[in-house]
């Protein structure tokens, strides 16, 4: 076969498709960018650094990501829209060059009880194929072994239209245990907690948090159902009284001539707190949840949650209960070893997804784990298994810290995922604060220079080596290195720990220090914070600030989340003479056009919703009669559009002088948040700032003992260095600060070192040093004092 040669010696011209190359940017203004305008090369990696609040996310995710999602939704036709998210177009004038946006956040996993690693990874959606096609006995398909199934059997007549009536029988075999429904866990409820016996209804024998004696949908539908004695002490019920108001099942009654459902207080309480997130609730109910409720493993299925048939089909002498109770290292490896030709595809895509757990780090988890108990960095690396094998290119990955909740030794293995993913002809966009994270990028764009109003800019925009000469605030702290501390605090006292046992430790004893900074270490899944949350215990003089996300709408503001604004109307009442609920948008002074949100929202069903500045009240969310009162010259709508500062110094002085308000406004300013607005609302923070907020209200909670979970996620590395100062001024005031922390800056400021390891997992779980960190880094006897040496330089 004849070849074809060239027989002219030019080079071949440029195909017009290889000249777009470069992700066009121009005019963006989302939250706090100013105009930004940046080409980011394609089929690169490129990191977005920047101190907290400065604009990364705004680009990266509320304009880059968000317009490619917007314009693929565009591609559906409307009937499907319509059941999709509706998507703003964001605030930008020209965005060229996109490609698919593939975006892996922080988002903390479903808080659905049911949910679990094999379920968000579709492992167990595997492994129940597998054991409906090898497990012995056969029980039925695979949603015999689902504990989201339930059995089901019925019969019953079928016609459809004139035709006669046929007799059919439905049966469905599921893996769901009966008694727990496949949670796991069964609650056992404390009626001490939901009333006082010794009263009568109508004299307020309810104690359970909302239910005051003229709400008609709760104390009113039990004391006029018809049911009960409303005027009987609750202790003087006849049996039958008791059962109707404990289990009746749900009946129609008509009160006041509404038609109301009623049922039995537990199913009432059941529904109404323990089928919602506890983490999602409000301080108080979750309290009264902690209080009332006792949840205890399942005694039917020991927690399994699967059914007897379920549990008794094996393969191997393997259950698939005991498979998904495996660490997932060990599973990988017996799936490995099962070798059957009929199920070969199956077990070689079972496989891959295990192993992909491995290689990210995550191969200490087991497949049962609880979703909503991973935390921000093991959701994100859960979610990103699915993209690690996947044979899609041209793509833009977008990545929101995924060095987060990493030890120093597990960044080199995602930084060679995210090469891994670059490499395969991908565009990979992260935003990012480590050092070690930010030197593998090709091209840097730092946004700043400083947060809230003070960012929005490019600052730099090029490579690593010129962000180190660029003079901007990340381009001068990049190589900046904590010494380890010459002297140490001494201990006030001791927290003994004995037979720490939960998750994966092994019979720890430790004497946590107090009065000092004691930071708690190891490589992720070590059993840091089985030790502190588990073990440390909870109550009386312990706060703890975990990493559990922010709730908030897009009404909810600094001011409203920290109690703030609750010092500020009683401040504008009095000096006004009024009530304080007109200071209230969500209450009596917001505008009625908008009920108090600013804006008018328009929703045009699949098309994105338009919102639209109220004309009434000009976005200021009050009635104009609301903004006539005044405190120290300013109205209310003025005060909620000052910065922290501003509004530190105004409630600090002269007439509108309010020492509660000054406080809170002094922990903000604390912890670094000087420049928010009270009035912005919480959608529009960013993580670090969220997170922030959090410590800052936290630190209002009198406790004698501070539990922080690695308090430096989504920081710069300058504001590491203000955290490191508030830690500092905590324990000089008496406080004991215990802080489960990688990072490196904070364990070289620490006065202790606990370090678990060596591994993760069954690897891990027991003590491997104990002492100052000066002892860690000369010893370099753990991963920890390794990485640690190297970062100070010894």
């Amino acid at each position: 076969m004849s070849k074809a040669t060239r027989t002219d010696t030019r080079p071949p011209a440029r195909h017009a498709a290889d000249s777009h190359d470069m992700i066009r940017v121009h005019g963006a203004r989302e939250n706090n960018l100013k105009d930004v305008s940046i080409e980011i090369p394609k089929r690169r990696l490129t990191v977005f650094t920047g101190v907290s609040g400065s604009g990364k996310s705004s680009l990266v995710f509320n304009t880059i990501a968000a317009e490619s999602q917007r314009l693929i939704n565009e591609t559906y036709s409307a009937f499907v829209q319509g059941f999709m998210p509706t998507l703003a177009r964001p605030e930008v004038d020209v965005l060229d060059g996109l490609t698919t946006a593939i975006t892996v956040d922080q988002q903390r996993m479903g808080g659905d009880p049911r949910s679990t690693v094999g379920t968000a990874t579709d492992a167990n959606a595997m492994l129940r194929i597998l054991f409906s096609r090898l497990g012995e006995p056969h029980i039925g398909p695979p949603s015999a072994y689902s504990f989201n199934t339930a059995s089901v059997r019925g019969s019953g007549a079928i016609s459809v239209g004139s035709k006669q009536a046929v007799k059919a029988t439905f049966t469905r075999t599921g893996g769901m245990c009966p008694r727990c429904e496949g949670r796991g866990t069964v609650s056992d409820i404390d009626l001490t907690q939901l009333y006082d016996d010794s009263k009568s209804i109508a004299e307020g024998a309810f104690t359970i948090p909302g239910w005051k004696s003229d709400n008609v949908w709760t104390v009113g539908l039990y004391a006029q159902s018809g049911f009960l004695d409303p005027d009987k002490p609750i202790r003087d019920f006849t049996e039958r009284e008791l059962r109707d108001f404990l289990y009746h099942e749900p009946t129609k009654v008509k009160v006041n001539g509404v038609n109301l459902t009623y049922e039995g207080l537990i199913p009432k309480i059941q529904k109404s707190f323990l089928s919602k997130d506890k983490e999602a609730m409000q301080p108080h109910i979750r309290a009264f949840v902690e209080r009332a409720v006792t949840f205890t493993t399942c005694p039917d299925c020991d927690g399994t949650r699967l059914s007897e048939g379920a549990r008794s089909s094996k393969i191997q002498g393997i259950s698939i209960a005991d498979a998904c109770a495996m660490q997932v290292s060990d599973l990988a490896e017996w799936v490995r070893g099962l070798g059957e030709p009929s199920v070969a595809p199956l077990l070689a895509a079972l496989q891959h997804t295990l192993e992909s757990f491995v290689e990210i780090g995550l191969g200490y988890l087991s497949l049962d784990r609880p979703a909503a108990t991973l935390s921000g960095g093991e959701a994100q690396r859960v979610k990103m298994i699915r993209h690690l094998g996947s044979s899609l290119t041209d793509v833009t990955y977008v990545f929101d810290e995924p060095t987060v909740g990493l030890h120093p030794h597990d960044i080199q293995r995602m930084n060679n995922l995210l090469l891994r993913l670059r490499d395969k002809g991908n565009t990979v966009l992260v935003v990012e604060h480590k050092p070690e994270a930010i030197a593998i990028a090709d091209h840097v764009v730092d946004l700043g220079p400083g947060a809230g109003t003070e960012g929005g800019a490019v600052c730099y925009e090029g490579t690593v080596e010129g962000l180190r000469a660029s003079g901007t605030i990340t381009g001068r702290h990049l190589d900046d290195r904590a010494a380890v501390k010459k002297s140490v605090r001494k201990p006030t006292g001791a927290l003994e720990i004995r037979g720490a046992d939960a998750n994966n430790l092994r019979d720890v004893d430790v004497d946590i220090p107090l009065g000092v900074l004691c930071v708690v270490t190891g490589v992720a899944g070590s059993g840091k914070s089985s030790l502190v949350h588990g073990s440390v215990p909870a109550g009386a003089g312990v706060v703890s600030v975990d990493q559990g996300a922010i709730k908030g709408s897009r009404r909810s503001n600094p001011a409203t989340y920290t109690g703030l604004l609750d010092p500020i109307r009683k401040a504008f009442a009095k000096a006004n003479g009024v009530k304080p609920a007109l200071f209230s948008a969500n209450s009596e002074g917001a505008c009625p056009t908008c009920n108090g949100a600013g804006v008018v929202y328009t929703d045009l069903a699949m098309l994105a919703g338009v919102a639209t500045t109220c004309e009434e009240c000009e976005g200021k969310r009050f009635q104009a009669s609301v903004l006539e009162y005044r405190l120290g010259g300013r109205d209310i709508s003025e005060v909620l559009a000052m910065s922290v500062i501003e509004a530190e110094e105004f409630f600090g002085t002269g007439e509108a002088r309010t020492p509660a308000a000054h406080k809170i406004l002094d922990r903000l300013a604390d912890v670094g948040l000087g420049y928010l607005t009270l009035g912005q609302p919480l959608t529009t923070l960013s993580g670090g700032e969220r997170q922030r907020l959090k410590l800052a209200t936290h630190m209002a909670e009198k406790g004698g003992v501070y539990v922080l979970d690695e308090p430096t996620t989504g920081l710069h590395l300058a504001d590491v260095e203000q955290l490191l100062a508030l830690l500092d001024r905590l324990v000089d005031s008496g406080k004991s600060v215990i802080v489960v922390e990688h990072h490196q800056a904070v364990m070289a400021h620490a006065d202790w070192i606990i370090d678990l390891g060596p591994g993760a997992g069954h690897d891990g779980g027991r003590i491997v040093f104990e002492g100052t960190p000066a002892d860690l880094v000369r010893a370099r006897s753990t991963l920890t004092g390794e990485h640690l040496a190297a970062y100070v330089g010894a």
